[in-house]
């Protein structure tokens, strides 16, 4: 018995999958993004780059601006995003404490994780670590014992997420200054020198030698610090 051909495909089916093959590949995300980070979903991010100019961080509206500008890279712009930053008080301006810029969570990386479900968790024991603090592109971050470390977030904040009392610059000139100061960080990777609760937190662990990018790094960062959504 002579073998059957097989039926042609038909031009419409054919139209139909390569319609369907481009959009597959239209959707895919950016070479170096997560699929995961989801404009919907992500409510927490540690910068993946500062403005470039050390602890200068054009003031609390500077940094608040570098979270909208990165969210906004990814799709996620269309949230209100607040730098995790304190300002100290000053004879012109008034001290504000971080805690109070974030909005009352719960808050979410770029992978869905939660890291914290309310402002007092978030200061008690939030999933703030290595794995968890990821860039607004669902990167990880290099911590202590990689090259380079950057473990080092800017806060200028006590453990409570308050602005710290003195006349010890804790803040860059609340992020006003790429020269001389210093400001307080804390550790994403929770990890430091010694097993100390400070060596251990995510946001009041030491100062920095100075506000230039230089002595940020020399310190063991990179200038970043944490967004929030806070709508």
């Amino acid at each position: 018995m002579p073998l059957s051909k097989p039926s042609p495909v038909p031009r419409a089916a054919i139209v139909v999958a390569i319609a369907v093959s481009a959009l597959a590949a239209c959707s895919s995300p950016p070479a170096g993004t997560s699929r995961a980070t989801d404009a919907a979903g992500m409510s927490f991010f540690v910068t993946s780059a500062g403005p470039g100019r050390g602890g200068d961080l054009g003031g609390l509206a500077g940094a608040d601006a570098q979270c909208q500008a990165l969210a906004a890279a990814v799709g996620a712009g269309n949230r209100t995003w607040r730098a995790y930053l304190s300002q100290q008080p000053t004879a012109n301006v008034p001290g504000v404490n971080a805690r109070d810029r974030v909005g009352k969570g719960p808050w979410r990386n770029a992978n869905g994780v939660t890291i914290a479900t309310d402002v007092e968790q978030l200061h008690t024991a939030n999933n703030i670590n290595k794995q968890t603090a990821l860039t607004e592109r669902g990167a990880p971050i290099n911590g202590r014992g990689d090259t380079p470390n950057r473990h080092d977030v800017l806060t200028g904040s006590q453990p409570d997420g308050s602005f710290i009392a003195g006349d010890a610059d804790t803040t860059c000139g609340n992020w006003t200054q790429s020269g001389d100061g210093s400001a307080m960080v804390g550790h994403h990777d929770r990890t430091g020198l010694d097993e100390s609760v400070p060596a251990k937190s995510w946001n009041s662990s030491h100062l920095t030698r100075g506000c230039s990018a230089d002595a940020i790094k020399s310190t063991g960062g990179a200038g970043l610090f944490y967004c929030f959504a806070a709508d």
